[in-house]
């Protein structure tokens, strides 16, 4: 009778493994379903409706701000991040009455929100002081006063306006393309002069050679060409989320981020470019004689021509690191060591060549054009602080 008793137990026992595991994907599901109904159902609607709900709807529905958030990105952020903020309180609240006091070490959500790693809404910036606020903090949570073209608008109302903007972009550059193109042999004989006294002689290795020669020089050039156009687009579309204090600084430094990289093409053009192929020419005299291959020489001139212009704005990232806040000029003067290797350092990978002279040729304005960035941010710094 005792064995068969527990054979009779075993047996109940198998069922009820059974029974467990055949209904817990059930539970599960079920759980996994209330979950979901429970974060994508608004106030007022019935599970059964919210689960008619398409995805978009529900995304809609579960994130009330992400519909209509500030003017851009960098406003629009942070009103989901007081919703957080709210959120965080509530749950806070919900889990006080839950715990009954039993941890006294949790954090309150006043506290969570004062981390540095978290979002500040704007109710905890408004009892924070002016003092305790970081840099970023004041330049990513300004005052609704101080924006004064900032309205609501949806996310998709933000894509649409980008998709314009990238369309104007697009055939803006795409026009300057084909009007270079027209004029691609006028471009090609400009661009050969560096070397035409030296008697090189341009060759066309392979079929078509000049002719995907001739488009990529048009496309560089009508990229040249259409960079106004890129640049105001960009502007428009970000400038609403600016604040009026910001507005003042964005013309001057629009005004020289453009000067100087037409300057750093200008520079690149008449000394940089001459130079570097000076040298290998003298340094070849005698031994072999000159003859180039045409797509490989524009493509050290177009490439080293850019790199030159993009890296002369190292003092408009000095300026605007500098405004915000997150930079003083005395910070920039005390790393003058390391600016000096990393600027041979950047020469040398931004350089086509391998050469010591173009990367010491190039190497040596960078480090002017930053320290002089330096000593602007200190002017700047004076000009605000003049005790």
């Amino acid at each position: 009778m005792s064995g068969l008793a527990m054979d009779a137990r075993l047996a109940t026992r198998s069922q009820l493994s059974l029974a467990t595991v055949a209904r817990s994907p059930v539970r599960l599901s079920q759980r996994v379903g209330r979950a979901w109904r429970g974060a994508s159902a608004t106030p007022g609607l019935q599970p059964s409706k919210a689960q008619s709900l398409s995805w978009r709807e529900s995304r809609q529905a579960s994130l009330p701000l992400a519909a209509s958030p500030t003017r851009h990105t960098r406003r629009g952020r942070w009103a989901v991040g007081a919703a957080k903020g709210e959120g965080a309180e509530g749950a806070g609240a919900e889990g006080a009455g839950a715990a009954g006091g039993e941890s006294s070490t949790a954090l309150t959500p006043m506290e969570v929100e004062r981390r540095p790693d978290n979002w500040v809404s704007p109710a905890v910036l408004q009892e924070m002081g002016e003092e305790e606020r970081t840099p970023i903090q004041k330049w990513l949570n300004p005052s609704q006063d101080e924006l004064p073209d900032d309205v609501p608008m949806s996310i998709w109302d933000h894509l649409e306006e980008l998709r314009e903007r990238v369309l104007v972009s697009v055939g803006a550059v795409g026009g300057a393309i084909l009007l270079c193109f027209f004029y691609s042999k006028d471009l090609v004989v400009f661009l050969e002069a560096p070397v035409y006294a030296q008697g090189v002689r341009f060759l066309q290795l392979s079929p078509g050679e000049y002719f995907f020669t001739t488009l990529k020089v048009a496309g560089y050039c009508g990229l040249l060409l259409g960079g106004p156009v890129i640049l105001y687009e960009i502007i428009a579309f970000v400038i609403p989320g600016l604040t009026a204090s910001e507005r003042r600084f964005l013309a001057p430094i629009v005004f020289g981020s453009s000067i100087l990289f037409y300057s750093g093409i200008a520079f690149s053009y008449t000394v940089l470019t001459p130079a570097a192929l000076n040298f290998f020419i003298s340094y070849a005299e005698g031994v072999v004689e000159s003859l180039w291959s045409i797509d490989q020489y524009f493509e050290f001139v177009l490439l080293l021509m850019f790199s030159t212009g993009l890296s002369f704005q190292v003092p408009v990232i000095q300026l605007l690191l500098g405004q915000l806040g997150l930079v003083t000029a005395d910070q920039m003067l005390g790393i003058w060591r390391y600016v000096v290797v990393g600027g041979v350092t950047a020469a040398a990978v931004l350089t086509p060549s391998t050469d010591p002279l173009t990367q010491c040729l190039l190497a040596g304005p960078l480090i002017g054009l930053y320290m002089g960035g330096a000593y602007l941010v200190k002017l700047l710094e004076g000009s605000k602080n003049p005790a």
